[in-house]
């Protein structure tokens, strides 16, 4: 079987073909872009995320199944007879709705967690979905005439590359609108946030099938972490992947019954067809490569190389620290005040410094949802990692040493599209086959640990 595997991302839309002998190769790739048409705000156009669909599709060639990876928690309305979008892509990382959430309590927060597992953030597409109800007229026009349709960007890929409406569990419970216990959306949740049950897609098994497109079943639909999670042969509990893209995402996987551990989130890795969902813990950073392109954009780096071959001490252990919270704190503090610091400049601080310190940083917000999801999940000895910055030896090495663990990289990059494939009934084996190890180098100290501790603290005062 020849498979094509699309991820679609928060930057890019990537195609890997993974052909009948479990090879793999990079078919097609296209970026998009990104607009903020107000502080806070974060919006991708839906017809172009649509069309580089189907512009990298088309490079695969002739594929006997197709797989989509979806962004998780970007969503958008529709119009249920036409297609045609009534709103942008409203993205993970919009903030948009952070005021109105902290205004409604601590108790409906609680209230909502123990449905859907998930705390009332911005994050989440709940709001969001909710927000476009109050502040769109086109979109509460079109409920009223009965032709509204409202979800993630899967649902609207779907319904518009095959004519099937429909969403996965996985991504079902990254809504904030899923009642975690029975699978189901939650009518409670739909009420608090406005959004209208029936506008909804139907829930399914991440391989149930999700219709044919141009004569090709479109076998698997499943968010972008939960695919990686699969790509890198996580299976049973215990087993943790961290992705570094836009922001930095731990998923650990815990079993067949619903985990708590506080500051982590619940989610549902994956369901297949005719077996009990699987279920993980997650964390994420929400900048990680955001936060480097930040610097980018500042002039402190230019080109990726630039992000390794640092020399001498580290940065930490100079007393330089960057905390990430461009778009404040995600797991464990869920604080969107938060904001991005750097502490303990002095006059002989480079550009390089505040490079290194960033990518330390990152590193050690990362270490604490590690450490919070071991103390879960029980001893937590290799990571496998991927992304953009984990082709950077010198975070990996910092990552490792930090960690106290063995940091391993796969060869092949694509680890979304991989787990895709493999959800289609691929053998990725030859795919997989590579990968190097990174042990721990020992060179960050519990005392580095410490004073990192005490400026994200800080960090959470700095207004």
């Amino acid at each position: 079987m020849r498979v094509a595997a699309i991820d679609q991302g928060t930057t890019s839309t990537r195609c890997l073909t993974v052909e009948a002998d479990g090879t793999a190769h990079v078919a097609g790739a296209r970026g998009h872009a990104q607009s903020h048409p107000a502080p806070g705000w974060v919006e991708h156009d839906p017809e172009e995320l649509l069309a580089n669909i189907r512009a990298v599709l088309a490079t695969a060639g002739p594929v006997d199944a197709i797989a989509l990876a979806n962004q998780g928690e970007s969503c958008l309305a529709w119009d249920a007879l036409t297609g045609t979008p009534l709103s942008p892509v409203i993205v993970w990382q919009d903030s948009r709705t952070a005021t109105y959430l902290a205004g409604l309590g601590e108790d409906v927060s609680a209230r909502s967690q123990a449905i859907c597992g998930l705390p009332l953030d911005a994050y989440f597409s709940a709001s969001k979905l909710g927000w476009l109800m109050r502040n769109n007229p086109v979109v509460a026009a079109a409920h009223a005439a009965g032709r509204l349709r409202l979800g993630t960007t899967d649902a609207f890929f779907l319904d518009r590359l095959t004519g099937t409406f429909a969403t996965d569990l996985a991504t079902a419970s990254r809504t904030g609108l899923l009642d975690l216990s029975s699978g189901k959306w939650s009518p409670q949740l739909c009420a608090l946030h406005g959004v209208p049950l029936a506008t909804l897609p139907p829930i399914r098994a991440v391989d149930a099938g999700f219709g044919l497109l141009d004569g090709v079943p479109l076998k698997a639909s499943i968010v972008d972490q939960q695919a990686a999670l699969y790509g890198h042969g996580g299976r049973w509990p215990g087993d943790v992947k961290i992705t570094f893209g836009t922001g930095a995402f731990l998923l650990a996987v815990t079993g067949r019954s619903r985990p708590e551990a506080p500051g982590l989130l619940p989610t549902v890795a994956w369901q297949r067809v005719d077996e009990a969902p699987v279920y993980a813990l997650e964390g994420g950073v929400y900048d990680a490569g955001a936060a480097l392109e930040w610097l980018r954009r500042l002039g402190l780096y230019a080109a990726p190389e630039e992000l390794d071959g640092f020399e001498g001490p580290s940065a930490l252990s100079r007393g330089l620290v960057f905390v990430p919270a461009l778009s404040g704190l995600a797991a464990p503090y869920w604080d969107r005040r938060a904001a991005p610091l750097f502490i303990g400049m002095d006059a002989a601080t480079d550009r390089r410094d505040l490079v290194r310190a960033a990518l330390e940083g990152i590193a050690l917000l990362t270490v604490g949802l590690i450490d919070a999801a071991a103390a879960h999940v029980g001893s937590i000895q290799t990571l496998s990692i991927d992304g953009g910055l984990s082709q950077s030896g010198y975070f990996t090495r910092f990552l490792a040493a930090a960690s106290g663990r063995a940091v391993r990289v796969p060869a092949l990059h694509e680890m979304t599209a991989l787990g895709l494939a493999e959800l289609c009934g691929a053998d990725v084996g030859a795919a997989r086959a590579a990968a190097h190890v990174l042990q721990p180098d020992g060179s960050v100290t519990g005392e580095h640990h410490r004073r990192f501790a005490e400026a994200v603290a800080r960090s959470r005062d700095w207004r």
